[in-house]
């Protein structure tokens, strides 16, 4: 716990099984009270190794989509008592050791959200992140922040720390099961007003860590587009859709 906030980390996981460990080993468990993995019907042994390391495991029958994977996360976390549910990847793209930071951010009042961004600093594409993605990270940021009228380095992060209160307003069940699932999410607690603080972190890029394609890329950052464009004519009045409520 931090300030007597109970912490639970989710890992959203899908052919995890060789970097599971390297993650679950760094987690700082003087602070965090319990561990969930949910498993999106994996065609490697993730569920396994998970069992093996006592982690709390829920398993998809079938494939239900990065998107999907998240909501059954946070529903978990919050069915477990969390006050403060941290997102982090199973694959050891990015480093456990911030959740203590990022847990901070909220269990003492400052934020309601906090994230970690590649971007703040200079590490990014040091630490192997493809240059094309970098560039589409750069320009879709840029472009969300005008539509979204907000301040961000990054939209783009899979490393994010929520409220109770995030989690139990948003109607994270409207949102997409695919990977757009992460921007809509942030546009939705913009809308709602709350607040969001960044921790710098570093990139890893590596054989094992997982990564969509370029194809994929490309639907996503279209998704993107068309969530900030949402935004911003539901805040004019002209649209009207069920994740912006």
């Amino acid at each position: 716990m931090l300030n007597g906030k109970k912490i639970v980390v989710v890992l959203p996981a899908y052919n995890a099984a060789q970097t599971l460990e390297m993650t679950y080993r760094e987690i700082p468990f003087e602070f965090v009270d319990d561990v969930v993995l949910v498993d999106d019907a994996s065609r490697d042994d993730t569920a396994v190794v998970a069992q093996k390391l006592g982690i709390k495991t829920v398993i998809h029958p079938v494939n239900r989509g990065y998107g999907g994977n998240q909501k059954t996360c946070y529903k978990t976390a919050l069915d477990l008592g969390a006050d403060i549910v941290v997102m982090l990847h199973p694959d050891y793209q990015y480093t456990p050791h911030l959740i203590t930071a990022m847990s901070s951010m909220i269990a003492y009042g400052e934020f309601e959200v906090a994230l970690a961004s590649r971007i703040l600093g200079v590490g990014a594409l040091k630490g192997g992140m493809p240059l094309y993605k970098y560039v589409a990270n750069r320009i879709l940021t840029l472009v969300e922040n005008l539509l979204l009228g907000h301040k961000l380095s990054e939209y783009h992060t899979g490393y994010r720390a929520f409220s109770k209160e995030v989690l139990e307003t948003l109607p994270l069940e409207a949102n997409s099961d695919d990977f757009v699932f992460d921007n809509q999410m942030l546009a939705q607690v913009i809308w709602s007003g709350y607040r969001i603080g960044e921790v710098s972190c570093p990139t890893k890029y590596f054989e094992e860590a997982s990564s969509i394609n370029f194809r994929r890329s490309v639907v996503y950052g279209l998704g993107v587009l068309k969530t900030a464009v949402q935004f911003r004519l539901c805040k004019m009045k002209l649209l009207s859709v069920p994740y912006f409520v």
